[in-house]
């Protein structure tokens, strides 16, 4: 089955209609509502009904991603990717925390082009700035600033994802338009 995926992407005024299908397919079985029509979601992925998603973002296989999580547009969520935790009260003396209620969950956002990598785990309620990258088997549980590259157990930065501020500026332009539909690389789809 892979094999002919690999073809069809060859032939790409039948592979697109095909891709849409597929995923407007799964996004009906998962019940998501608030998602674009471009948003890919992989069919073993967990993800709650609540998930906002834009245009070109992406959930890996195996993800979890709980509630209240918003995704922006070319969001790369990668495989094995975890939005969980802070969501129960461990502080009551007296009281299993089983028994102990949970907190307002906060809001979980992915800014546009923010890239998680494989095996990471986000804590609910942070926030991932726009075209940051998470590196692969992170701990996240601070927010992440706009083109940072954190990683890590907790995460700290690492590094600037681009050596200088005109670059930023450029990249920051492109986001700031309509997102539009650019070529996969064949190895990556």
């Amino acid at each position: 089955m892979r094999a002919i995926g690999r073809r069809l992407r060859l032939i790409p005024w039948i592979y697109h209609p095909v891709r849409s299908l597929i995923m407007a397919c799964r996004h009906w079985r998962f019940g998501l509502k608030h998602v674009a029509p471009t948003f890919y979601v992989a069919r073993d992925a967990r993800v709650y009904s609540d998930l906002v998603a834009g245009e070109y973002s992406y959930v890996g296989p195996e993800c979890l991603i709980g509630p209240k999580c918003q995704l922006g547009p070319y969001a790369m969520v990668g495989p094995r990717v975890s939005v969980v935790g802070t969501d129960h009260i461990f502080d009551k003396p007296g009281v299993p925390i089983i028994f102990s209620g949970r907190p307002e969950l906060k809001p979980t956002i992915i800014e546009a082009d923010a890239w998680i990598g494989c095996g990471a785990i986000l804590l609910a309620g942070v926030h991932v700035g726009r075209g940051a990258i998470v590196a692969a088997g992170a701990v996240v549980t601070k927010d992440v600033p706009a083109y940072e590259v954190h990683g890590g157990v907790p995460a700290h930065k690492i590094r600037d994802r681009f050596p200088n501020a005109s670059d930023r500026e450029v990249h920051d332009l492109m986001l700031k338009q309509r997102p539009t539909r650019g070529e996969f690389p064949h190895q990556l789809v």
